[in-house]
């Protein structure tokens, strides 16, 4: 029986590495677009997490290689360093029976030794946009063989600040370059690049079969108007995961609550945009070895990066942008896992859980009680409403009866006309 792939005239390297692999079944994003990106036409994929984007591009990336010609021929790039690892291992393991050659280059390592390892031109270059971008300033990256540039999770190398960068890259390569950008959304700020190096690309848009796995529980937990770093402190004597991953918004926030964590003397570690990189390597390396129950984290992690094990979703904050809801809790309930998500949640987030629900999100409101999690009605204390019998007694009026102001003021033009003839006799005596 043919494997489902060969349709597509992968090599048969390709296709042998996808059985290793038990890949039989393209995804809805690879069945739409390996024909147009094998073709050499550029392309648009808005997709989110889980949907097979990166074999997407990557298997007929590895198609067109010609690997008897030793120079660069393709640049990939991810906003964060975990997020171009990531790809780059997967593009190792996709390549490691064949002499296509890949190169990783991110930030965090010794950038001569990098130069020179990119100026023996590796077919395929993966890493962040300032890394590559500085690898062509010092020329040791050459553009003239360059056949294709993807940018991966383009939202996020806009919010990170990073679409300078990817710009500059994008002027030094020549006309006919072919151009492929995934990202989740497609924000209105990104139309201009979009617009200035794409030639009528193909558009295609992918959504997950279900918004959420069905082997994930969605619980909602009122905070009570108290401080969140109370509220998960109180959660964790409550629950006994194997590995959790608490998101925050913010770095800040994340210090917090991994400050708390520690205090209480429990296994956590954090993983945010200011740890260090060799920290940051170090927390993923204990991550694979599952010797960590707690993760603090913002929502770098949220995206692409793939950590099996992770039994709990906690949510100590819901995030501004609500797509990422979706990214954060597809952490959890893989690999026939179960798994659940926990969100907090207070007074001023009522908009944000109601545009979940139409997203299709099915939560249940959850309560600590008599030793264990009930599910209740929707817990939202409101603020106490005033009774008419509490409010302030009202002052008795008495009506002014008509005529009344006339009347008065005739009798103080009485009384002075009285003072003065008083005051004249008094004189004449």
């Amino acid at each position: 029986m043919k494997h489902n792939f060969e349709r597509f005239n992968l090599q048969p390297y390709l296709i042998e590495a996808l059985s290793r692999d038990g890949i039989e079944q393209p995804t809805e994003i690879q069945e739409r677009l390996i024909p147009s990106i094998d073709r050499g036409i550029d392309v648009i994929g808005k997709s989110q997490t889980g949907t097979g984007k990166t074999l997407a591009f990557l298997l007929p990336i590895l198609n067109n290689i010609d690997s008897e010609k030793q120079e660069t021929q393709y640049i990939i790039t991810a906003p964060t360093r975990e997020l171009a690892s990531q790809l780059y291992d997967v593009f190792h393991l996709y390549t490691e029976q064949t002499n296509i050659t890949a190169q990783l280059i991110v930030g965090g390592t010794d950038r001569k030794r990098m130069a020179d390892k990119v100026s023996h031109k590796p077919h395929i270059v993966v890493g962040t946009p300032g890394r590559v971008l500085d690898m062509f300033r010092e020329n040791a990256i050459q553009s003239n063989a360059i056949k294709g540039f993807v940018v991966d999770e383009a939202d996020q190398m806009l919010d990170l600040g990073f679409l300078e960068e990817v710009n500059a890259i994008a002027a030094k390569l020549h006309d006919n370059v072919q151009l492929l950008v995934f990202s989740a959304t497609i924000p209105e700020s990104l139309m201009p690049f979009l617009k200035k190096y794409m030639k009528q690309p193909k558009q295609v848009e992918v959504q997950p079969n279900t918004v959420s796995p069905k082997n994930i529980e969605h619980w909602l937990v009122y905070d009570r108007d108290r401080d969140r770093k109370e509220v998960l402190s109180k959660l964790t004597e409550r629950i006994n995961p194997f590995l959790a991953i608490i998101f925050a918004n913010t770095k800040e926030a994340a210090d917090e609550f991994y400050e708390v964590l520690q205090e209480k003397g429990l296994n956590v570690d954090i993983l945010h945009g200011g740890i260090a990189p060799r920290k940051r390597k170090k927390v993923l390396k204990k991550l694979q070895d599952a010797e960590v129950q707690y993760l603090v984290a913002t929502d770098l992690l949220a995206r692409g990066i793939d950590i099996t094990g992770v039994s709990h979703i906690i949510n100590a904050q819901i995030p501004h942008e609500l797509d990422y809801y979706v990214h954060r809790v597809g952490r959890t309930a893989r690999a026939g896992w179960d798994g659940k998500a926990i969100t907090f949640y207070g007074r001023t987030d009522e908009a944000s859980i109601a545009k979940l629900k139409q997203q299709g999100i099915p939560f249940e409101y959850k309560e600590w009680k008599q030793g264990g999690w009930k599910t209740v009605d929707k817990r939202l204390d409101k603020r106490p409403q005033q009774t008419p019998a509490a409010l302030p007694p009202k002052k008795k009026t008495t009506k002014v009866k008509p005529g009344y102001k006339k009347k008065a003021r005739a009798k103080a033009e009485q009384e002075q006309k009285r003072e003065r003839r008083i005051t004249r006799r008094k004189t004449k005596k």
